[in-house]
């Protein structure tokens, strides 16, 4: 772990909610859900204290690392809550309007998956821009079976991320995917064993760091825009040839050349 990413030992803070553990380090921050008696299931409270992580990393963008607290990522979303939803509380769009926001933060985003990611939990972690895994992690969607669907970016993230035939498996047969599946099919960048989760997600946000920020953050603009772009390719590219930053880094890479 880089100088900019390491941890201090104790410096994560509860979120104003209590559902969230929160580390702001220099170049990331490090969100931990943490409702130890739910399996860190999403309620209304850890929906609100996500948001509020979102307006810091807009205001002052830096790396996400998502992951749970205890051996689980997140067993759902509150079921006591959801029973007592109805339409206008659907058509508010509680948790698909958070996991949006999260898709569309400036920087990229990392889901460290331990355990279990089921409903919103595993909409959660499609959301990110990347997803590690430990060899106990399970990702699935069962809502159907409590007469709902998943309607929080799963219907059709599952499909970009995996194809139709896998998601379609997923979300009408019920399909859990293992963390071999996973792996196998795309949906995580590697498996690593649970004690070494958070230090493989820390490498992987490390060798981001060293990028340039502004050159994350419009690669990852360009990437996420939909259909065929190329002009959105030069007017990015234009803003980056332009940067000191380029001109730093490339300086530096043709200095060590002649070296």
């Amino acid at each position: 772990m880089t100088a900019t990413g390491a941890a201090v030992p104790g410096a994560a803070q509860a979120s104003p909610g209590g559902t969230l553990l929160v580390e702001e380090l220099t170049d990331r921050v490090v969100v931990t859900l943490h409702r130890p008696t739910a399996r860190n299931a999403i309620n209304a409270a850890m929906v609100r204290d996500l948001h509020q992580v979102c307006a810091t990393l807009e205001e002052r963008p830096r790396l996400l690392i998502l992951t749970g607290h205890g051996g689980t990522f997140a067993a759902g979303a509150d079921i006591a809550e959801l029973r007592e939803r109805g339409r206008d509380q659907a058509l508010q769009g509680i948790n698909s309007r958070l996991f949006d926001r999260i898709a569309r933060l400036p920087m990229p985003t990392l889901a460290a998956v331990d355990g279990y990611a089921l409903g919103g939990g595993a909409e959660l972690a499609y959301a990110c821009d990347l997803r590690l895994a430990s060899p106990s992690a399970v990702f699935g969607n069962p809502e159907p079976g409590l007469g709902i669907l998943a309607a929080a970016g799963a219907c059709w993230r599952l499909r970009e991320l995996l194809g139709a035939s896998v998601a379609k498996q997923v979300l009408l047969a019920g399909r859990r995917l293992a963390a071999d599946d996973a792996f196998r099919l795309g949906l995580v960048a590697e498996v690593v064993p649970a004690e070494q989760l958070l230090a493989r997600a820390h490498t992987l946000l490390d060798r981001m760091a060293r990028s340039g920020p502004l050159a994350l953050r419009l690669t990852k603009l360009v990437a996420d825009a939909s259909g065929a772009h190329p002009v959105t390719d030069d007017l990015a590219q234009a803003i980056l040839f332009e940067s000191d930053d380029k001109r730093a880094r490339m300086d530096a890479f043709l200095a060590g050349e002649r070296s």
